[in-house]
């Protein structure tokens, strides 16, 4: 008597399941009306109500109608997907599944990224959005998250390769398919999960792709601290792992754009910061303490802005890092450049080709090892010089913070400074290749290239460190600090305290400071240079605060007052 309810459950359920089918069949013994029953999916995606889901077809007439609308078998694979991934299975048949959805997708995304609409046109429909229509989105996010359910006291697990199945899969909709971030940034406990998987190496690239694009997305900020282990999380990560977790923090750490162009003013800037300082912390200020109170945090960032091209990641794991990029749709632009580099490099040393074209090798990936090992030094540099973009943008916001003195004082003991100094003609302001990385649609000099953004970072972290601080003698070398104290005495008057109290152990080294630097470089910029701008806001904030006559005799001997007056009569700049 015990299966009289689940019978009739189950009779109940294939009821609606035909009623459903007799409804899109436009009723009995009627043919397919094209178009009607995604238009009926895509009412009920976002009504709630009616047909959301494959499960509510019956398979016949799924396998019926993609016939006519080929949809490259989508929705019957979404129904076996279902009956698989309860909560009771194995996963083991639900991964074999995702397998055979998997390039259904990433080939559509691949031409979508890399804008070959000649593949995406073939179809009515693309596949992506046929997934998303049957509910396919909403499935993986349930599968999972099934380790966050407990059955009798004990919490369900799936494979490291069935999530990073999922999560490919999800990213590769949320590429073609318009509208499936935005409904994935309204999942908050998604997103707080999403953190979770990042602790196996094997999904952290998938994870954190797709959890940049969640937060691109989402109207409000997501609160750190709310993350479960965010302390053993980032602690846990290597270098590579965190440079690339900085893509994230990004987003997380820096204040919301409220779209209102009046706030742009200067006046209206410092209104609305004594309004939030009588607010209390944004949820980026939050954010930002949340990732200081993290021990080590600031050191490993500052040993990753600071590593010489020489110490980075060995070929070996950069290449299998290439590798996940060649998976990994948000690189594959990334990647391609690359290739590029390397093809370009092998030309003119007359060597052979490193990398293949893309999707010429046996696997759809990077050739076998004896020829990865000829990793061109380029593509080590450019490999150094993204990681350097995302770490020094962080370091920098951290700098404008609430945390700002406390942040201070960790840079200047970790050296980041002195560091920097090093990197700066070799890797920082080194000089352009033919072979530089310049993504499609873009030339050298757009800001959007890697080595452009980098300098401008570059100079936007000597800005916010320089500026109103009395850490800014860590940009001379002693030779200048003496030179300052030089200036001082001759012109009888004191010598400035902050010089004074600056420990010379932290300053840089070398033949000249980072200050001598900039202003040689800013002196050799050509007149359609967009770096002049960023330069003078860095040499700028040098002078800021109290009115230091050492200061400005020393920049005045290197010949700033001159250059700063012919740029400014000077009609080409």
């Amino acid at each position: 008597m015990a299966a009289a309810p689940a019978a009739a459950g189950a009779g109940a359920s294939r009821g609606r399941r035909v009623a459903a089918t007799a409804a899109a069949w436009g009723g009995w013994g009627g043919r397919p009306r094209p178009g009607n029953i995604l238009l009926q999916l895509r009412q009920g995606q976002l009504t709630g109500r009616g047909l959301v889901r494959a499960v509510q077809f019956t398979e016949t007439f799924l396998t019926e109608r993609d016939k006519l609308s080929k949809w490259s078998g989508i929705p019957q694979l979404l129904l076996k997907l279902y009956a698989t991934s309860h909560l009771h299975s194995d996963f083991v048949e639900c991964q074999s599944i995702l397998k055979e959805i998997s390039p259904l997708l990433s080939m559509e995304a691949m031409a979508f990224v890399t804008e070959d609409r000649k593949f995406t046109q073939e179809a009515t429909y693309p596949n992506t959005y046929i997934f998303d229509l049957f509910g396919g989105v909403d499935l993986l996010v349930e599968i999972l998250m099934r380790p966050t359910i407990s059955i009798r006291g004990q919490k369900l697990k799936i494979s490291d390769e069935m999530s990073k199945d999922c999560l490919s899969i999800l990213y590769n909709t949320c590429v073609c398919t318009e509208g499936v971030t935005k409904r994935l940034a309204e999942k908050n406990d998604f997103e707080i999960f999403l953190f979770t998987l990042m602790t196996s190496k094997k999904t952290f690239l998938q994870t954190a792709t797709l959890i940049e694009d969640i937060l691109g997305v989402k109207k409000e900020m997501i609160r750190l601290d709310e993350v479960p282990n965010l302390s053993s999380l980032v602690s846990n990560f290597d270098q590579q792992q965190l440079a690339n977790f900085c893509r994230i923090l990004a987003v997380t750490i820096s204040e919301m754009d409220t779209g209102n162009d009046d706030k742009h003013t200067l006046l209206a800037k410092n209104a609305q910061q004594k309004k939030s300082l009588s607010l209390g912390p944004s949820a980026a200020e939050i954010n930002q303490a949340a990732l200081l109170s993290i021990p080590g945090f600031v050191e490993r960032l500052c040993k990753l802005a600071t590593r010489k091209v020489s110490e980075s990641t060995g070929t070996a794991s950069f290449l299998q890092e290439l590798e996940e990029w060649y998976t990994w749709l948000d690189n594959a632009l990334v990647l391609d450049a690359l290739m590029r580099v390397a093809n370009e490099e092998s030309e003119h040393n007359q060597a052979p080709t490193v990398f293949p074209s893309l999707g010429t090798s046996e696997e759809g990936g990077l050739p076998h090892t004896s020829a990865r090992a000829q990793l061109p030094q380029s593509m080590k540099i450019m490999h150094e010089i993204m990681y350097k973009l995302e770490v020094l943008y962080v370091l920098c916001v951290l700098l404008m913070g609430r945390q700002r003195n406390q942040v201070h004082r960790m840079i200047a003991e970790f050296k980041l400074i002195p560091g920097l100094n090093n990197l700066f003609d070799k890797l920082i302001w080194r000089k352009h290749s033919a072979s530089a990385l310049v993504l499609h649609g873009h030339n050298q000099n757009c800001d959007c290239s890697p080595d452009i953004t980098l300098k401008i970072q570059f100079l936007r972290l000597l800005q916010s460190f320089s500026d109103h601080h009395e850490n800014k003698y860590l940009l001379l070398n002693n030779q200048e600090l003496n030179e300052l104290s030089a200036i001082s005495l001759k012109a009888n008057i004191p010598e400035v305290e902050a010089v004074l109290n600056t420990d010379r152990s932290l300053v840089c080294d070398g033949k000249r400071g980072l200050l001598t630097r900039l202003l040689q470089v800013m002196k050799k910029e050509p007149a359609e240079s967009s770096f002049r701008f960023w330069q003078a806001r860095a040499v700028e904030s040098f002078l800021r605060g109290t009115t230091s006559y050492a200061d400005q005799m020393f920049l005045l001997k290197r010949g700033l007052l001159e250059h700063i007056l012919y740029c400014i009569v000077d009609s080409e700049c």
